[in-house]
């Protein structure tokens, strides 16, 4: 029988076979490249997790609300003063007027305090600004109100969007105080934007057509939207301006008076009868009768001199039931009242009512210029002028002031008083004179002014009484009152007023008082025709006429 071939044999001489070896070899390489994989996937694993891990955590996010936790007194940082922090860390509170993130690694904020704002800067870095927290602060509502860390830093070129503009703020940290539960109603950004230049002075706000054809540089909401809306309305830095600026005046009104000797009293705005006339005073239930609010301090005041305060001033609420839908009145303004006693003549009182009003004019130009321009931006006017130095304040008597009128083409007949649009004509034309938007008419006829007011000594038909004006509109009205009983019981019935009515205020005279006058400042009218705002609800903080209680 033949020999058969062998089969293939595992090993030879005892070892593994030349195929065993390679598939061994196979095999382990196999198994490596599966432990590197598996390697691989598990440092991307690891990558993954540190990735999701947000070492900036402790940077950014909403704070616990604030219930007077905790006091660790760290200095606040007002934004008005960084540009002399130059590499500085600050902690600052603000609100958010605009953000905008540039690609997925830079945050920008415009950051407001008031009048103020800057710019700050978020820039993801591996040490203080994650991802997340780009993504968080991008997200935040505008006029959000947050706290932020950061470092002052010099800028390359002025920021045109903030009014600090040579420095901005790169930011460490970021957290929220206080988010949005509601939608805006409008933008801080766009309630700032100029009126149009080229739109009439007394032309009426309007929607529809005419808003969507205007400039979109140029400021397209109504006032009624933002008298509806005045919080968000008074945000802007326009009005964080004009707020400052009447708070001022109300300042420079106290401190000059208090420096020629005058003091402040506080006189009752419930009365038992009307102050000057029956005819617009606010009717008010009080207990089983009613009573009056009070349409100016006027009896209070001069009660007061008659009880030898001689020289007394008031910041108060005046009420006016009067429907005058126009530019210039509200039923509630704050009236600034003076009265003293005079010694000789009733132009004591005029001058030191004249001195008043410049001392204010100066103190807003010399202390307040910043603001001034904050207001010009949005409302842009001419600046007030008014004469100073020895030449002095102009005073035409009111024959005077119609005597211009009448050289310029209106009949003198039925000028026996001005209309609002008259009284705007004699502004143009004395500005237009003389150069100026300050003067005094003096000596208007009896007929025109309150039974209070004492005659003039030599024309019966005329009075000692002035008003004052500004840029064409009367701001103040004043007068030398009659201080004796019988003269003004006279003057009273004359008017159609009962002495008997208002008997506390005749005894006053009647106990004797000496010879005084005064005036009555409109704050909010001062204010508008400083600025040149054209409505006298925007010198308002809330404003009330016919048509508003709210809010």
């Amino acid at each position: 029988m033949a020999d058969s071939q062998p089969p293939a044999q595992e090993v030879e001489d005892g070892g593994p076979t030349k195929s065993a070896l390679k598939k061994a070899a196979k095999a382990a390489e196999k198994e490596k490249k599966a432990a590197e994989k598996a390697a691989k996937q598990q440092e991307l694993a690891q990558q993954r997790a540190a990735a999701e891990v947000d070492f900036a955590q402790d940077n950014y996010g909403p704070l616990p609300l604030n219930q007077s936790q905790s006091r660790p007194r760290i200095p606040r940082a007002d934004i008005s003063h960084l540009s002399n922090r130059v590499g500085e860390n600050v902690l600052i509170r603000a609100r958010i007027q605009t953000s905008r993130a540039q690609g997925a690694k830079m945050v920008f904020l415009n950051l407001r305090q008031k009048t103020d704002s800057i710019q700050a800067l978020l820039v993801l870095t591996s040490e203080k600004i994650s991802k997340q927290m780009l993504k968080w602060a991008s997200g935040l509502a505008d006029e959000s109100i947050v706290l932020v860390d950061g470092t002052v830093e010099k800028t390359n070129e002025p920021i045109k969007s903030a009014t600090v503009s040579d420095v901005e703020i790169h930011v460490n940290k970021l957290y929220l105080i206080a988010g949005l539960d509601a939608r805006l109603p409008f933008s801080v950004e766009d309630a700032a934007r100029p009126l149009d230049p080229n739109r009439a002075e007394d032309a009426p706000e309007t929607e529809g057509q005419d808003a969507k054809d205007a400039n979109p540089q140029y400021s397209r909401i109504l006032l009624e939207t933002r008298l509806n809306n005045r919080v968000i309305d008074l945000r802007t830095t326009t009005n964080q301006a004009i707020f400052r600026l009447q708070s001022a005046i109300g300042h420079f009104f106290r401190q000059y008076l208090s420096e020629r000797g005058f003091i402040e009293i506080h006189s009752p705005k419930l009365q038992g009868s009307a102050t000057e006339s029956g005819a617009s005073v606010f009717k008010v239930s009080y207990f089983k009768g009613a009573a009056f609010l009070a349409q100016s301090p006027q009896l209070a005041k001069q009660m007061a001199i008659a009880a030898d305060f001689e020289r007394v001033y008031e910041i108060g609420p005046v009420f006016r039931a009067e429907d005058s839908n126009t530019h210039r009145h509200m039923t509630e303004f704050m009236g600034l009242d003076l009265e003293m006693a005079i010694e000789e003549h009733y132009h004591e009182v005029m001058e030191t009512l004249d001195g008043m009003l410049k001392s204010i004019f100066s103190g807003l130009r010399d202390h307040y210029k910043k603001d001034i321009e904050t207001v010009q931006r949005q409302y842009p006017a001419d600046d007030f002028k008014w004469r100073e130095g020895p030449e002095g304040t102009l005073v035409l008597s009111f024959r005077e002031a119609v005597d211009i009128l009448v050289e310029d083409g209106v009949p003198r007949e039925g000028l026996d008083d001005f209309t609002t649009a008259q009284e705007k004509r004699l502004g143009v034309l004395i500005k237009k004179k003389y150069d100026t938007d300050y003067y005094i008419i003096d000596k208007f006829p009896m007929e025109l002014r309150p039974f209070y007011t004492m005659p003039d000594p030599e024309d019966p038909t005329l009075s000692n009484s002035y008003d004052f004006f500004m840029r064409g509109e009367e701001i103040l009205s004043g007068a030398q009152r009659i201080h004796d009983p019988k003269v003004l019981c006279e003057k009273m019935r004359e008017k159609g007023v009962d002495p008997d009515s208002m008997k506390p205020y005749v005894d006053a005279f009647r106990m004797g008082c000496p010879p005084h006058g005064g005036g009555g400042i409109g704050l909010e009218r001062v204010l508008m025709l400083f600025l040149k705002l054209n409505n006298i609800r925007r010198a308002s903080l809330f404003p009330r006429d016919p048509k508003r209680l709210e809010p």
